[in-house]
């Protein structure tokens, strides 16, 4: 590791929070760095791979979003945050919107509080905007 990132490896969490916080302010060149960065102090961390995911899913670009996801999945099965976004991802995507809310069905049944009600949200969200035919 270098001077510099010895320095900083304790900051993992903090570059990593600071790059969802870039994403909700629809700051995606600060997004994109901190994520960089954190990937940097942690490279194997799966959590930078859902940061990007869910970067492209708010910008709605569903197939980078989902390849993100499922990327974090291969490594770590069990990850419902990224199991729950790519649920998310999936149910707005066009033909995979089955698929989406089988994913947010069977999380909405999580042992996780969070996962379970993001999921449920989801499902509604589904219902009453996606499905719905105007």
């Amino acid at each position: 590791m270098s001077d510099l990132t010895n320095k900083y490896k304790d900051e993992f969490i903090l570059f990593l929070e600071a790059g969802f916080i870039a994403v909700n302010h629809a700051d995606e060149d600060s997004a994109r760095k901190l994520f960089a960065a954190s990937k940097l102090l942690k490279p194997d961390n799966v959590l930078n791979d859902v940061g990007m995911g869910y970067m492209h899913m708010c910008k709605l670009e569903l197939k980078k979003a989902e390849t993100h996801f499922k990327h974090v999945l291969e490594s770590d099965p069990t990850n419902e945050m990224a199991k729950t976004m790519l649920g998310i991802t999936l149910s707005m995507s066009p033909h995979k919107g089955s698929e989406g809310e089988k994913i947010l069905t069977e999380l909405a049944k999580s042992s996780t509080p969070e996962a379970k009600k993001v999921s449920k949200d989801a499902l509604t969200f589904v219902d009453n905007f996606v499905k719905k035919r105007t």
